[in-house]
Parts: C-alpha cells; structure tokens; sequence
C-alpha cells in the first residue's frame, strides 16, 4: 500500500504556497540572521549588567550611602509593612519599588554607555577601513587586462615594444 502511495504522491505536484516561498526567503536573508544574534547576544550582555549592578555597584553606592540596600528600597502605599519588598508583595500592599526602578536605570545607562563605545569603535574600524580601499588603486578587471593584451599585441605588430607590464 505504501508503494501505492509513494506512485500516486510523486505524480501529483504539490504547490509550495507564495506565502511559504517568500516567508524562507525573509528568514534566509542576512539581517534576519544578524538580528536573531544580536538578540541572543544582548540577552546574556544583560545578565552580565544586571550582576554587576546588582552584585557590584548597588553593595558599593549603598555602603557610600549609609547602609541602604537599594533592592530593599520601597514606600508602601497601601497596606503592611514587611522585612523585604518580597515579602510585602506577598503579603499584598501596593509598593512603589525605587530601589528597583534604580537598578533598571543604572543597568539602562550601563547598556547605553557600552552599545555608545562599541559603535563608536565600529564606526572608526570602517572608516580606517573605508581609507586604506580609498588608498589602494582598484585591480585591473578581466576586460581591462584583455585590453591590456591586446594593446600590447597590436603594439607589438607595428614593430613598438610593448610597455612594461604594471
């Protein structure tokens, strides 16, 4: 039965619908791809960021500012008081979190400051780039170079001698 099968699929042809054909064409194209590392890459830059505000800086400045752990610090709006944010959330007040808005801000600009050097860092590698092909004189192309021989060929048959090659 399955060779039935096998007879009767390969003779019918099945249509790869437009919509198919075109959505592999999008995702096979290079900014597509790039943007899919970009993504990843960004998601671990982002863990790294938020250790070392979290582990790093925040211990640093709230020891500078007297003791305050900025991932404890919240104003209760309504409700109980608890020992953490955690546990006030639990517990069910409505908090406003400032020590966490700090840490979204402080990890922001860290991202900002690096994403700044790094294409500040891109932009002068292409414009180095962008001199040195300025500088070199573009090769001969193949209908450049038969034009070349061909010069030198006619040159050669009126009795001139051909130029250098160069």
């Amino acid at each position: 039965m399955s060779d039935l099968a096998n007879k009767i699929t390969s003779q019918i042809p099945i249509k790869e619908p437009e919509w198919l054909k075109e959505f592999k064409a999008f995702i096979m194209r290079g900014n597509v791809i790039d943007l899919a590392v970009g993504v990843v890459i960004g998601a671990a830059f982002t863990a790294i960021v938020t250790s070392v505000v979290e582990d790093l800086l925040n211990p640093i400045v709230g020891i500078l500012m007297g003791g305050i752990d900025f991932s404890n610090l919240f104003v209760v709006l309504f409700g109980e008081r608890r020992a953490s944010l955690e546990l006030t959330r639990q517990g069910g007040a409505s908090v406003l979190a400032l020590g966490s808005f700090l840490n979204a801000v402080i990890k922001f600009l860290i991202v900002g400051f690096a994403v700044f050097w790094l294409v500040k860092i891109l932009s002068k590698l292409q414009a180095s780039q962008a001199v040195e092909k300025a500088k070199a004189p573009p090769a001969p192309t193949a209908s450049e170079k038969l034009l070349a021989e061909i010069r030198d060929e006619l040159k050669a048959q009126r009795g001139a001698a051909p130029p250098p090659a160069g």
